[in-house]
């Protein structure tokens, strides 16, 4: 095994955007030929589009590319954009008539206080989409549709750090599969191997234990029941999988966040994994999964130590930097 950059997991473009205060933004997935691809909603407040489609016995076998957005519903409309995009370059279901672009999306919650001005439509989606097919690349940390997460969140905004953007990507032989995920999730961030929390739940810069913590008011029902919540991300692979392991592997690649994330897809999280095959390559699906796990493992905690420090959420590196 080893690490590759995503952006080598052949029949995949990879863009991103952000709103001009980087409160929030989008990132998408562009497939040319067409993926196929399954999903698995885990989090009990999902945002999506086109999820159904998705499902094995469903008639659309291929999707043409995907979005990841802050925004909360109103992120939903940066599918809008994809998909104007990629009608423009003819690239669709052959539907007759026309080619009607498949692009299913989900998006997460960053919306702020008082801020109605700036979030990701379709203007951001389209923007996002040409920057892919014009180079290919994703930041890490506090862009696209991780530029406003923030992760640890059981207590409210004050309590919480700087989520973001990661990705990673592994090789095995001639199959490759990458992970792109959002984290803005209401549990911790944890290093599987250790069980270190990476980012979380903080006071004054310490911190916390955010099971332990909700655990303890498991009476007074002082946690944050809604807001900011959900993590959110895409496996790509150049092998090859019909619908139902396609689904199957989404499925599959939640352990990756039940390993990082700490409590995961609670009832205020709207955790969703897609899961998009682009290749030939024929390969062992057992394998296949437990390097999608292995990749959205990395992702996340590649999301929040790339993340940056705002005037209102401490980073991963400060508290690491505190503590040292």
């Amino acid at each position: 095994m080893r690490e590759i950059d995503i952006t080598k997991v052949e029949g995949f473009f990879f863009g991103q955007k952000e709103s001009e205060d980087h409160h929030t933004g989008c990132t998408v997935i562009l497939s040319q030929d067409g993926a196929t691809a399954g999903v698995d909603v885990r989090g009990g407040a999902p945002g999506t589009r086109e999820t159904d489609a998705l499902k094995s016995e469903n008639l659309v076998q291929h999707i043409h590319g995907l979005f990841l957005s802050g925004g909360s519903a109103f992120g939903l409309e940066v599918g809008s954009g994809v998909m104007r995009y990629l009608e423009e370059k003819g690239i669709g279901f052959d539907a007759g008539v026309t080619r009607v672009p498949i692009v299913p999306g989900a998006i997460l919650f960053d919306l702020r206080e008082n801020d109605r001005g700036m979030r990701p439509d379709a203007a951001m989606g389209y923007e996002a989409a040409s920057s892919a097919f014009q180079n290919s690349h994703l930041k890490q940390g506090n862009y696209g549709a991780g530029a406003g997460a923030t992760v640890g969140k059981g207590k409210g905004p004050s309590y919480s750090m700087k989520g973001g953007l990661g990705h990673y990507a592994i090789q095995v032989g001639d199959v490759k599969v990458g992970a792109v995920v959002a984290v803005n999730c209401f549990g911790d961030v944890i290093e599987p191997e250790t069980g270190r929390i990476i980012a979380g739940l903080q006071r004054n810069g310490k911190l916390l234990n955010s099971e332990e913590v909700i655990m303890s008011e498991i009476m007074g029902g002082h946690t944050n029941r809604f807001r900011g919540n959900t993590t959110i991300g895409a496996v790509v692979t150049n092998a090859s999988v019909d619908k139902p392991a396609a689904n199957k592997l989404a499925s599959m690649a939640h352990a990756g966040l039940s390993r990082t994330i700490r409590p995961s897809h609670t009832f205020v999280d709207g955790d969703t994994i897609f899961f998009m095959g682009s290749g030939k390559i024929s390969c062992d699906y057992n394998s296949l999964g437990v390097m999608a796990v292995k990749a959205i493992e990395r992702a996340v905690q590649n999301a929040v130590t790339h993340a940056q420090s705002t005037n209102s959420f401490l980073s991963a590196n400060d508290i690491q930097r505190e503590e040292s």
